[in-house]
């Protein structure tokens, strides 16, 4: 179930993730909805849904790290 707007997403993204880490959220658990349609793409046994998920986190992670309870942007250094 792709999401259409931030305020779709979990509540565990919306009340812990800044606004631009949802949208980076957003755009890569939409683009993995689709991507991941086919289970054979998939690894071991994971539901479309939870491997969306896992990579929209890793997407997040790449630009955000958590401080403490915060995420905050990563430094380019």
């Amino acid at each position: 179930m792709p999401y259409a707007t931030k305020s779709d997403l979990p509540s565990s993204v919306r009340d812990h993730l800044p606004p631009h880490a949802q949208d980076i959220y957003l755009q890569a658990f939409n683009h993995a909805w689709e991507e991941y349609q086919n289970p054979e793409k998939r690894r071991q046994d994971s539901s479309q849904e939870e491997t969306a998920h896992k990579v929209a986190w890793a997407a997040v992670k790449k630009q955000y790290t958590k401080q403490d309870d915060t995420w905050v942007p990563r430094s380019n250094s």
